[in-house]
């Protein structure tokens, strides 16, 4: 029998709408919060089966049961979370922060540098990963690299830096995630839950004067590929192989998107801001934030 998923507490607005935004809005929505993320009008998502961000080019869908859906202004949200959906919106550059008000918001973006976040922008700020100073431009930063201290929460300075190394699973490292070669259109040639060994052909990127074949450097399960036609340009990530092998992670939320967001829930319960209700309108933090 389905638990009914009720989203009747405060606002938390997260930036993105990625993987690893997903596992934040998928722990923070179970539990009870107000859900709303933000994405570009054409994300890149590699793991696209578990990201809510799916919704803005298919209007709806489900990571790990719970819905999300596109909506078109933040007045739409009240009827998402009433049908027990996490509301997509696309609005990267928060248009709609004045409306939405939330209590609490997250910058998933994963940009590896902050795109605008301010500390001004709800009562507490988190940053996931590099590129946010604690105390500076958001109040919490989160560890986002794999290893020891991932999902510590970081309340003075940065997270660690952006080594441009992926981390390893199963032992394995850089030949695990595949980069585009060349700007272009990237067209798949294989999908994603499939086997995989080196040198099996994943997709091609058409640059319009040649098609360059994609490769996979590792054996594996296709973790996620970006969906075929989509422009892209060089160096950008294009698919994740998985050594473990097993497909049925490729379904499911990964270990590092969930801990990030039971940290993110940490973060929120620890800081005591729930008990000072939702702030009566955007801008200054309340004073009360300071005696936190």
């Amino acid at each position: 029998m389905k638990n009914k998923l009720v989203m009747n507490g405060p606002v938390v607005l997260v930036r993105g709408a990625g993987e690893q935004a997903s596992g934040v809005g998928w722990v923070l929505a179970k539990v009870g919060f107000r859900v709303v993320m933000t994405e570009v009008a054409r994300p890149l998502m590699v793991r696209w089966p578990v990201c809510f961000g799916t919704a803005v080019s298919e209007g709806r869908w489900q990571v790990e049961g719970i819905a999300s859906s596109l909506v078109k202004d933040p007045q739409e949200c009240t009827a998402a979370w009433a049908a027990e959906e996490i509301p997509v919106l696309v609005d990267p550059e928060l248009e709609g922060l004045s409306v939405l008000n939330p209590l609490v918001l997250v910058d998933a973006i994963m940009a590896k540098r902050n795109l605008g976040t301010k500390r001004s922008m709800a009562l507490k700020t988190f940053g996931l990963g590099p590129g946010f100073t604690a105390g500076i431009d958001v109040d919490v930063v989160v560890e986002t690299n794999r290893g020891h201290q991932l999902g510590r929460l970081i309340y003075d300075g940065a997270a660690q830096p952006n080594t441009g190394i992926p981390g390893k699973i199963g032992g394995v490292s850089r030949e695990r995630v595949i980069y585009s070669p060349k700007t272009g259109i990237f067209r798949a040639k294989r999908t994603i839950g499939e086997q995989v060994s080196a040198g099996d052909c994943l997709g091609e990127i058409d640059d319009g004067i040649e098609t360059t074949k994609v490769v996979a450097l590792c054996k594996g399960v296709l973790r996620g590929l970006l969906r075929t036609e989509t422009p892209i340009r060089a160096q950008v990530k294009i698919g994740d192989i998985d050594p473990r092998g097993q497909a049925d992670y490729c379904w499911t939320i990964s270990e590092k998107a969930r801990s990030i967001g039971g940290a993110v829930l940490l973060g929120i319960l620890e800081s005591g801001i729930l008990s000072l209700g939702i702030p009566s309108a955007r801008g200054e933090k309340l004073d009360e934030l300071e005696k936190i």
